[in-house]
């Protein structure tokens, strides 16, 4: 499965960004499908996923951030609002079939996206 992410941009504090996950087929319906992002000289860090129907976030996005999947597109949205500096990173995206105690960790998703940068300007 291939993986492409976009929607990345330039942001003032307090805008939106819609990102998107796209696959090249759709035996991607079946994988849970997580956001992970990375800041510079830091770890990639989980930000949401969607897997079997629910939706998992970090408490750091938690009200501010939405995924949702739409299954005819082969496709994976990150709806983020209330944007930070803080959020400040290079998006990834991740397909894989973690069990729910592994979704946060990066090892679990067998597929990546190439990354989308997110800035926002403080």
């Amino acid at each position: 499965v291939q993986l492409q992410a976009s929607g990345g941009g330039l942001v003032q504090t307090g805008g939106s960004l819609r990102l998107s996950c796209a696959a090249s087929e759709g035996t991607f319906n079946s994988y849970t499908v997580a956001w992970f992002r990375q800041a510079p000289g830091e770890e990639r860090e989980f930000v949401g996923t969607v897997a079997r129907g629910h939706t998992y976030y970090d408490d750091s996005v938690k009200g501010r951030f939405t995924i949702s999947r739409d299954n005819a597109k082969n496709t994976v949205n990150l709806q983020m609002n209330s944007l930070e500096p803080e959020d400040t990173a290079v998006y990834f995206c991740g397909a894989g079939r973690p069990i729910i105690g592994m979704i946060r960790r990066p090892t679990a998703y067998y597929y990546w996206g190439q990354g989308t940068q997110v800035t926002v300007s403080s």
